[in-house]
């Protein structure tokens, strides 16, 4: 199955590179061009994101392909050695496609390892505290395993010598109310509000607006750091956010202000901005209140925040 044209997958590099959503031909490339400088691998997780089911690839000096897949929490992987990128690539485009059959016409071997042992239980009110902040997180949407796996430790970090919650401990956490909120979100039909918000914020982008969503802590910050994001960005005229506090509003039932400007600071820009980010807005299905004055944030009505997890 593919998603608005591609495939429902995330690519990681070695270098640091995110791809969501590619097309198969994307895919193929990906793997083809791995091998230079800081491009030796490459890691295909789906979308939404499952802990311990990926597929990877590695490129070792002689050329060839080290190619593994996991199925989840399984003391084991399966792995192959591939001279051509060509059967690599079919591999994985048929992974993300989930192909019954996929892993044919490569050799598989099953490599055996041990799972960790189940870190120890925390206490009571310690858990609760930990719950609570990672079905925030799970609510707002934006946050993937690991980066909430971070969050966990550092939110229940009282300042003593030894943290409440380890990173196993956050772990297992975590993965657990992770998959509860993937079962939840498998009977959400048609597009969420979350979802249309995304579509209106990528039109946006192809029309020369840099935007960005639940980005920075507030409007400040969000404000002086915006900038940044337009570098390398030919052509881009302005900039729309909003910033996490508006997420955990947003998530609670509230409306949801976006702030917006154009990047040659004119009063005219920044109302033409406004005009198109409203229109965007609208196109997508959503109520925006704007009332034309460029000192003003842009106003979405309240929305039913159910924002599919990624990864």
């Amino acid at each position: 199955m593919e998603i608005d044209g591609g495939l429902p997958v995330k690519v990681m590099t070695e270098s640091g590179q995110t791809y969501a959503r590619v097309s198969a031909r994307r895919l193929r490339e990906l793997v083809e061009r791995i091998g230079g400088e800081d491009d030796h691998f490459l890691v295909v997780q789906r979308i939404p994101d499952r802990p311990l089911v990926f597929i990877q690839t590695a490129r070792d000096a002689d050329g060839a392909y080290d190619l593994q897949h996991r199925t989840g929490r399984v003391p084991h992987m399966w792995v192959a050695r591939v001279t051509d990128p060509g059967p690599v690539a079919d591999a994985m485009v048929r992974w993300a496609r989930q192909e019954d059959g996929w892993d044919a016409g490569v050799s598989w071997k099953r490599e055996e390892f041990g799972l960790p042992e189940e870190a120890p239980a925390l206490a009571p009110e310690v858990a609760a505290r930990a719950e609570g902040y990672i079905r925030d997180m799970l609510q707002d949407g934006y946050l993937g395993i690991e980066a909430m796996i971070r969050e966990t430790v550092y939110l229940t970090d009282d300042g003593e010598e030894t943290p409440p919650v380890s990173q196993e401990q956050a772990r297992e956490l975590v993965e657990r109310l992770w998959l509860e909120r993937l079962d939840e979100q498998e009977k959400w039909t048609g597009p969420t509000d979350p979802d249309r918000l995304g579509r209106a914020f990528a039109a946006l982008e192809e029309d020369g607006i840099v935007a960005r969503e639940n980005f920075t802590c507030c409007r400040g910050c969000g404000m002086s750091e915006i900038g940044a994001e337009a570098d390398g960005r030919p052509g881009a005229r302005g900039f729309v956010f909003f910033h996490h506090q508006g997420t955990r509003g947003a998530a609670q039932g509230h409306g949801l202000s976006l702030y917006y400007g154009g990047f040659d600071g004119s009063e005219e820009t920044t109302k033409t901005v406004g005009h198109q980010v409203v229109a965007a807005l609208t196109a997508a299905g959503l109520s925006a209140q704007w009332d034309g004055d460029p000192g003003k944030a842009i106003d979405v009505a309240a929305l039913e925040w159910r924002k599919r997890l990624v990864g």
